[in-house]
């Protein structure tokens, strides 16, 4: 099985982007960073999701000579100059706390009218050596209440554009339809350089 590994230790992340991989291509074995024995979190230094992406696959192709992919991934929203942004997940400090975020984004927009937002992910691809991004965006709204226990990040307090649901009140399968990294995904699925049967 030909492998790509996704610069991540997060295992949602590897969970959720695997099962829409390998439903068009069921010889491709996704790895995570433990994979291939780097334990440690990859720094995220830059001030730009496409320079965080960057960083991290470069990292890991230079020192594993590995074909792999790297997102991050922000929430943008309007009212806070599109805050939090490359900070979405240390928005509440070093400690990455999901719950810390939400609380202080909730706090930051009070009773803010405007609660349109977007989640924008930029992928970065480096196969044998060269570089490729895409990027995914999904709009929506910052309800005040959280609801849902499905996802991760920010999910319980983001309703998409047509929806009625949180993305953590979505199951993965809908979730996987509709979610700006699915979009990013889908746009590396069908890049015509990555075919890997």
């Amino acid at each position: 099985m030909k492998k790509l590994c996704l610069a991540t230790q997060n295992k949602n992340k590897i969970k959720e982007i695997r099962s829409k991989l390998q439903s068009k291509f069921p010889h491709l074995d996704l790895i995570g960073l433990e994979d291939i024995g780097h334990t440690e979190e990859l720094e995220e230094t830059q001030d730009t999701l496409e320079g965080n992406a960057f960083q991290k696959a470069s990292f890991v192709w230079q020192k594993y000579q590995v074909d792999c992919f790297s997102e991050d991934t922000g929430l943008e929203v309007s009212a806070l100059n599109n805050a939090p942004g490359v900070y979405s997940a240390r928005y509440a400090g070093s400690q990455r706390s999901d719950r810390d975020n939400i609380d202080l984004l909730l706090k930051n927009l009070g009773q803010q009218t405007n609660r349109q937002a977007q989640f924008r992910t930029v992928i970065c691809l480096i196969l044998q050596g060269e570089i490729f991004y895409f990027e995914g965006v999904l709009k929506g709204l910052i309800i005040k209440e959280l609801r849902g226990n499905n996802g991760f990040g920010y999910d319980p307090i983001f309703v998409p554009e047509g929806y009625s649901q949180t993305l953590a009140e979505m199951n993965l399968e809908q979730k996987n339809q509709l979610s700006h990294r699915a979009k990013a995904v889908e746009k590396l699925i069908h890049f015509e350089k990555f075919d890997i049967n």
